[in-house]
């Protein structure tokens, strides 16, 4: 099973989407049957098939095990992977690209960019997985709180700085056998956790 696993297809996204199965989905981390499946969210088991057939059409869930109980036999299912997330690809010419946006220091163009981010190492995964291939990436995430909006522009001056010496010294356009990769670096306000409800007196 993935860790995670990036939905292209439209149908795929639609099936997945779907509350009833995406519940399922988040179930099938760990193999289990329709009947099962029903006691546990509390659907008749013919309502859990019906959704199950659709998530193995799409190849979101497969059989992990079968298991004869006299005449009959009995299928343990299981998720693809443990999460999933929905490209961009799969809006079809709604997607959102970076190309269009007019203004690279707004939001809209943030979000455009970690779309891409999702489009393209997504369809560079699937092969690579197909290939029995890794794929080769680099990610750094980290948190920064800034003194003041000064610091924050101060630290933007030298980043972008930074990021160009670096360029400039790895990036050779005419190396050959050389692969070019995609660098993004980014930057918004750490969103804040939501209050805790207070407990419900009986």
């Amino acid at each position: 099973m993935l860790d995670v696993d990036v939905i292209a297809d439209p149908a795929a996204a639609a099936a997945a989407l779907d509350p009833v199965r995406s519940r399922l989905l988040a179930e099938l981390t760990v193999p289990a049957s329709a009947a099962a499946l029903a006691a546990r969210i509390g659907i008749a088991r013919q309502k859990v098939n019906y959704h199950l057939r659709a998530l193995e059409a799409h190849k979101l869930v497969h059989v992990a095990e079968e298991r004869q109980w006299g005449g009959l036999t009995e299928r343990l299912l299981v998720a693809t992977a443990a999460a999933y997330v929905v490209s961009p690809e799969a809006m079809g010419p709604a997607a959102v690209d970076p190309r269009h946006s007019r203004d690279r220091l707004s939001a809209g163009y943030l979000v455009a960019l970690g779309a891409r981010v999702v489009r393209e190492v997504g369809d560079l995964w699937r092969r690579a997985r197909q290939a029995e291939k890794r794929l080769a990436t680099l990610a750094i995430d980290t948190e920064i709180r800034f003194r003041s909006a000064a610091d924050r522009a101060a630290f933007t001056h030298d980043l972008t700085r930074a990021v160009a010496d670096l360029v400039a010294r790895y990036h050779d356009a005419s190396a050959p056998g050389g692969r070019p990769h995609r660098l993004v670096v980014m930057a918004h306000p750490t969103p804040k956790a939501a209050p805790e409800k207070a407990p419900s007196c009986p």
